[in-house]
């Protein structure tokens, strides 16, 4: 049974965690917000999350600057908040993630009568310098593949994990929030659950079914052996030493230890789904197909794998054509 979303009680915890010592006319609208992108909209826990993190910062930030609720913030006030994130040196990225995040509170506010404007709406978005994915090379996946060869069940474990990830695409908290009822390697196939909860079924590749069938078969069981509760022989498909669901942060230490025995830089978990993605496209898969085998839901965010593959495009023609230099 797929585990289902979280009860009323989980979603107050995000509002727990924002910073108690901001007044309530801050905290409570944050708190409101986040319960509706999660309980009405289906957001992912690790997407409400990190909205939480980025709106806590927001609101201290209001706090200290002496705003003591959402009706008095001005344009210049949120000039002032970003002009903050930047000498605080974040990442591009941050900074256009979090800037996401208030815009879309205060639209929120204003949708549910709380507010009478949005300041946040004559506002430019932050520009973000764009930045193509990593993708590695066929000859760089097959070095990493290569590290897990060998008898021992963690290294089954590992081959299981790092070829379910480069042969279907799944975002790492997708590969260890699978459980066993989610494959039917017979078939090929395995279910997915992505942003929103949203489902897709996704073919497995031979490699992958062969390795995730290795560690099933032979490994897996001894694994749930080392834990109390039998039942989880039918829960989840990757297991931690104790027999517990391996946790995103094992999942993350298991890929960087394989590339740094690869001898392969920069690798982590998002590094096979753009390899995936790439290698689709470089091979002749249609932008379509790979959209739904990614679970994006707009093929605007699978378009950027395209500017990937005509880079490769260009690179190829310089090195080699006559009249190219």
């Amino acid at each position: 049974m797929r585990r289902g979303r979280a009860a009323g009680s989980d979603v107050a915890r995000h509002g727990a965690e924002l910073l108690h010592e901001v007044a309530a006319p801050l905290h409570d609208p944050v708190a409101d917000y986040l319960a509706h992108i999660e309980l009405e909209r289906g957001l992912s826990r690790n997407t409400v999350d990190a909205y939480a993190r980025d709106l806590s910062r927001y609101i201290q930030w209001l706090h200290e600057r002496g705003v003591s609720g959402f009706a008095e913030v001005t344009e210049e006030d949120l000039l002032a908040f970003r002009s903050e994130l930047g000498s605080a040196r974040l990442a591009a990225a941050s900074q256009a993630r979090i800037g996401v995040a208030v815009r879309r509170l205060h639209d929120h506010l204003l949708g549910e009568g709380r507010v009478d404007g949005d300041p946040a709406a004559a506002l430019p978005p932050p520009r973000q310098a764009d930045s193509l994915p990593s993708a590695l090379t066929v000859e760089q996946i097959e070095a990493l593949l290569a590290t897990t060869d060998g008898e021992e069940p963690v290294q089954r474990r590992a081959a299981a994990l790092l070829e379910l990830l480069y042969g279907t695409g799944a975002r790492i908290s997708e590969a260890v929030g699978l459980d066993l009822d989610d494959l039917d390697l017979a078939r090929g196939t395995v279910r997915l659950y992505g942003k929103g909860s949203r489902e897709r079924l996704v073919p497995v590749g031979s490699h992958a079914r062969a390795a995730l069938d290795a560690w099933i078969v032979r490994d897996r069981p001894r694994f749930a052996d080392r834990r109390a509760q039998a039942s989880d022989r039918a829960g989840a498909v990757f297991l931690n030493q104790r027999g517990g669901r391996l946790s995103r942060q094992s999942a993350w230490t298991l890929v960087r230890r394989a590339a740094g025995l690869a001898g392969v830089d920069d690798v982590t978990p998002h590094t096979l789904r753009h390899s995936f993605a790439t290698h689709l496209l470089e091979g002749g898969a249609d932008i379509r197909v790979v959209q739904e085998l990614l679970g994006h839901a707009s093929v605007v965010t699978t378009q950027i794998y395209t500017r990937v593959t005509a880079q490769t495009l260009r690179e190829v023609y310089a090195s080699s054509h006559p009249r190219a230099r």
